[in-house]
């Protein structure tokens, strides 16, 4: 089987076995995965990974004892996989498991492979309705659903996004859907048209000065974004921060306290809706910007990792 490892702090496609495929879970044959911001800062440190990269994906399971009927099934996953026993798994949270592995993040091998393996009660089947270049996108279309599930958004509300990248893209896809009045702040004109029709304002660099919003959603993926957050959010508002990065950040929480903000971090989220949005006619294809076989993995990530591009893919079937 061919992997993109990432191991002695150097990337490589590289051949071995299958990976085993423990009780309860399912083999699954790679057809497309998705680089993300968060593959970006993994090279640079983040969460001290070694082993296969990739978390976006979709696939065909190939083998799966716990529920044979899942075979041949095209599925997207969730990528947590919990210890099943401790309080968190019991209450359907088992992203926050202590005991967790995390495809492509943290103990578990991922998606930039011929094949991974997923316990089978992480499967969700995609639709025939939604073909596998829309399909990638389930798991970080779930992550931007996650801010309406942890914040309570009413139709009509504004919400300022702070970024124009990969995820920021489907936030504010996921705001327009639910009726927020949605304003962005980027850095990328290009990138900032690609959200027309589902913004009613672009800031390039920063709001007006003074201008205060009561939900600030930092997607940026930089400790500036955060800078900017703190800044623009009102009394008593709300900041979500969604950006993940190596780097430690200094701030002062005084503004926080004094101006009684709450902050809400947000990760992973709910598959379901994601597929329901991807079905009902959600269409984020015109985000990628190229598609590679594994052994172009220098190319793709050079693009990936290119200020202009947004979503690049590894075809793998």
């Amino acid at each position: 089987m061919k992997a993109l490892r990432f191991l002695n702090d150097e990337l490589a496609l590289q051949s071995g076995p299958l990976p085993p495929v423990a009780e309860g879970e399912a083999r699954i044959r790679v057809q497309l995965a998705g680089i993300c911001a968060t593959d970006l800062e993994i090279l640079k440190g983040y969460m001290e990974f070694t082993g296969t990269l990739g978390h976006e994906f979709v696939g065909v399971v190939e083998e799966c004892e716990s529920l044979p009927e899942m075979v041949g099934k095209r599925i997207v996953g969730e990528i947590n996989a919990g210890c099943g026993y401790c309080d968190y798994c019991r209450s359907g949270l088992d992203r926050h498991c202590p005991e967790r592995t995390v495809l492509g993040i943290q103990g578990r091998d991922g998606a930039f492979a011929e094949f991974l393996s997923l316990p089978a009660t992480n499967l969700h089947v995609v639709p025939d309705k939604v073909d596998n270049r829309a399909a990638v996108f389930t798991e970080p279309l779930a992550a931007a659903f996650e801010i309406v599930e942890q914040v309570h958004l009413k139709p009509g509300s504004t919400v300022l996004v702070i970024g124009d990248g990969r995820l920021a893209q489907l936030i504010v896809r996921v705001l327009s859907r639910v009726g927020c009045r949605v304003e962005v702040i980027g850095m990328s004109e290009k990138k900032l048209r690609l959200m027309k029709g589902y913004i009613a304002k672009a800031y390039l660099g920063s709001p007006p000065p003074g201008t205060k919003y009561p939900t600030v959603v930092d997607a940026s993926g930089s400790p500036k974004g955060w800078e900017t957050a703190i800044s623009a959010v009102q009394p008593r508002g709300t900041i979500v921060l969604k950006s993940t990065y190596e780097e430690s950040v200094d701030f002062n929480p005084s503004p926080l306290v004094i101006d009684e903000v709450t902050l809400v971090g947000s990760r992973c989220g709910p598959i379901a809706p994601a597929l329901s949005a991807l079905t009902d006619g959600l269409d984020p294809t015109q985000l990628i910007d190229g598609e590679f076989e594994l052994k172009e993995w220098e190319e793709a990530f050079a693009l990936a990792r290119n200020q202009e591009s947004l979503k690049v893919l590894f075809k793998i079937e």
